[in-house]
């Protein structure tokens, strides 16, 4: 079967064969870090591939070294146009919060199932792309976590409870700490983890076994299982998530992170957020123990 492309878009490349969607983030260079215009591509290719009868599943991945690095810090909020938010007040910004979880909430909502293949850096809003696909397949190595908890406000999205329990999701959230690919499997984060040069054959495999299952059949299956976890809350902790995000965003933390980025720039002001964490892993079935590192910044 041929490829058929869409090349309409910018950030984002879409492509259907043999009764998949692929849809790839296209900003290798910032390691495919969320624009407003990139979630806005994506919700629109989701919805095409939802509509295509030839498609029965979608597979979401990222070009170059990473999945996606979470959200692009430099374009947060896109063109503000007069007389329009601009997220200063408290409402403008859950407003704003909220349009990019509709974006990401496609993956929730849409008929088809999606699988995300991770590899690189899956981080911060990058994980909010992941959860919300159906089924997460990782590489062993890939790096998954949200650092910017640490500073920057609560998670907007929050499927973490529902993946991987409420003790790991508190451990991972309070810190801002990262697992890996391997260690995601092991807490249920991911489905599966799998070397990253079998990666993309792991993923292609489940969907060939997608392609043989009429695409009513899979809606069915798939909005059943997401109509057990609204049951139990999933999609109202997801509104709510973008609330407590705002909330968040009023704390001294976000303010010094703030002008810190303006007094000293976004790439030194994120040296000194993390280095007192060390290497920033949790690890998951081995003791951890005191880090020289974070003892020092205590002490200071």
């Amino acid at each position: 079967m041929s490829i058929h492309e869409n090349t309409d878009y910018e950030q984002i490349h879409y492509e259907v064969e043999d009764g998949r969607a692929r849809i790839s983030l296209a900003r290798p260079d910032k390691h495919n870090a969320m624009t407003p215009r990139l979630l806005e591509e994506l919700e629109h290719a989701l919805w095409e591939a939802d509509d295509d009868c030839a498609v029965h599943s979608v597979i979401l991945r990222g070009e170059g070294a990473s999945f996606c690095s979470g959200y692009d810090l430099t374009a947060l909020g896109g063109t503000k146009r007069p007389g329009h938010r601009t997220g200063r007040t408290h409402d403008d910004d859950i407003w704003l919060i909220e349009q990019n979880n509709r974006r990401i909430r496609t993956l929730w909502e849409m008929h088809k199932p999606s699988i995300a293949q991770v590899h690189g850096n899956c981080l911060a809003g990058g994980t909010d792309l992941a959860l919300a696909c159906d089924i997460v397949i990782a590489a062993d190595d890939a790096k998954i976590g949200f650092p910017a908890a640490r500073t920057m406000g609560a998670l907007p999205n929050n499927l973490w409870m529902y993946h991987c329990g409420p003790q790991w999701a508190k451990r991972l959230q309070l810190t801002g700490d990262r697992v890996t690919g391997a260690d995601a499997e092991k807490i249920g984060l991911v489905m599966k983890a799998v070397p990253a040069e079998v990666l993309e054959d792991e993923v292609e495999g489940l969907a060939d076994r997608f392609s043989l299952i009429d695409p009513d059949l899979l809606a069915a299956n798939k909005r059943i299982t997401n109509l057990a976890l609204e049951l139990m809350g999933a999609q109202t902790l997801q509104r709510l998530a973008g609330e407590n995000d705002g909330r968040a965003h009023r704390s001294h933390a976000v303010r010094d992170y703030g002008r810190s980025i303006r007094e000293h720039g976004l790439k030194e002001t994120l040296r000194r957020r993390d280095e007192p964490f060390d290497e920033g892993f949790a690890r998951v079935d081995e003791p951890e123990g005191r880090s020289a590192v974070v003892r020092s910044a205590r002490e200071r």
